[in-house]
């Protein structure tokens, strides 16, 4: 029987994700050896999923009398969202579906998924009317908690992202970019990086736009001694390097680490780095300027991790506030007198921004500097009544939005 890597592949990642709770990065290491055209094709197509499961499942519930086997329900809902989302012909997407289902060892459920899927390529684009994708695809607590804002965000999230690139100075911009406002630049979604002119020789970074605002916020100056952590994977390491910054980049992690390193060998530019516990690093110096870019939720990221939908739950906030509050303490103890401190997450959850930087000015001895107009001049809308830099997946929706990501930053005395 004739294999179908992409579906394969993308049957495997979905299974990981949806049962065995993988991020899909993760999972993606762990996919059989392909060619890298299926793999990138695997990886769409399971993103495709994992972004509409619930008007997927929506659609699909009507034809089934009881739900099928797992892994036939993820077949379906693959054949589904190459009918319906993706542009796959119909017999195409109906014939792969059903050739997917025998070879999984579920022959008895091909005539199901032949029957099911040939109804959803008669509908077409009809199938989706009526239904409220944004609401269906948002998990309540997710909804609930980003308030008037929950509706941009998610219909934005529907949308594969585009590609944003960090430039080094001088570099020219690759064939189809558009410089946005802040100096990033953006391609189409689908451009393969490793592809562009100029990728080898180190002359940009993959950055969404709104993660590459804290180290620009944090203002380095030529020589000036800056400490970042959790650096990895480096692109703010990356960013305070080419602006002449002596950078210590700090994670917890070798293997991520390992790849920091990769990353600025590439890039010509060099850093200190440094495996160890943030909360427990001891270098015998301070700094007088911090970017901490902590693990969060990163639910501000899930264009382009829409397994952070299906993964995330209420009850991972708890630690993850308290790991923050934890970090904080050890960068406000690594401050020089008058230094500076950036801190940064990629979280729409206010628990994780505002509310930490709240908790932390009550404990430690630190005074809130907040960005002025001018420095978010490009980005004005990213500037909160507090002085804080917060940016969501429905800022400049025209454009193909931007990541959410907060940051505030405080001073020693």
């Amino acid at each position: 029987m004739t294999s179908d890597p992409t579906r394969e592949g993308a049957l495997f990642l979905l299974a990981a994700v949806l049962e065995r709770h993988t991020p899909l990065d993760r999972a993606l290491l762990d996919l059989p050896s392909m060619a890298p055209r299926d793999r990138a094709a695997a990886h769409r197509l399971a993103a495709s999923v994992l972004r509409r499961l619930g008007t997927l499942d929506a659609v699909l519930e009507p034809f089934l009398r009881r739900a099928p086997p797992v892994t036939v329900q993820h077949t379906l809902r693959l054949g589904a969202a190459g009918l319906l989302l993706l542009g796959t012909p119909g017999h195409a997407a109906v014939a792969t579906a059903v050739a997917l289902t025998r070879r999984q060892g579920f022959a008895p459920f091909a005539g199901l998924v032949n029957a099911v899927l040939r109804r959803l390529a008669a509908a077409g684009p009809a199938a989706l009317e009526g239904l409220d994708g944004p609401r269906l695809d948002t998990p309540a607590w997710l909804w609930a908690s980003w308030g008037a804002r929950a509706r941009s965000i998610a219909e934005i999230h529907a949308v594969e992202p585009p590609l944003d690139l960090t430039l080094r100075p001088g570099a020219p911009i690759p064939e189809g970019g558009a410089m946005l406002p802040t100096g990033s630049v953006r391609l189409p979604a689908g451009t393969l990086v490793t592809a562009l002119p100029g990728f080898a020789a180190g002359a940009f970074w993959v950055q969404d736009v709104a993660a590459a605002m804290p180290a620009c916020l944090l203002a380095p100056r030529p020589g000036e001694r800056v400490a970042d952590l959790c650096a990895a994977p480096g692109g703010k390491t990356a960013q305070l390097a080419v602006a002449g910054a002596r950078v210590t980049a700090v994670d917890r992690d070798p293997a991520r680490l390992a790849r920091l390193a990769e990353n600025l060998a590439r890039l010509r530019l060099a850093a200190e780095t440094v495996a160890a516990d943030v909360t427990g690093w001891a270098p015998g110096e301070t700094f007088p300027a911090i970017l901490l870019d902590a693990p969060c939720s990163a639910t501000g990221t899930i264009r382009r991790h829409p397994d952070i939908l299906r993964l995330r739950q209420p009850r991972d906030l708890p630690p993850l506030t308290l790991l923050q509050d934890r970090l904080l303490d050890a960068a406000a103890a690594l401050l020089a007198p008058g230094g500076r401190l950036i801190y940064a997450v990629c979280s729409l959850q206010r628990e994780e921004g505002p509310a930490r930087i709240e908790a932390a000015r009550a404990r430690l001895a630190l005074e809130p500097d907040p960005f002025i107009p001018a420095e978010l001049a490009a980005m004005p809308e990213a500037r909160t009544p507090e002085g804080y830099f917060a940016t969501d997946p429905g800022f400049w929706a025209d454009r193909g939005g931007m990541d959410g990501f907060f940051a505030a930053r405080l001073r020693r005395p």
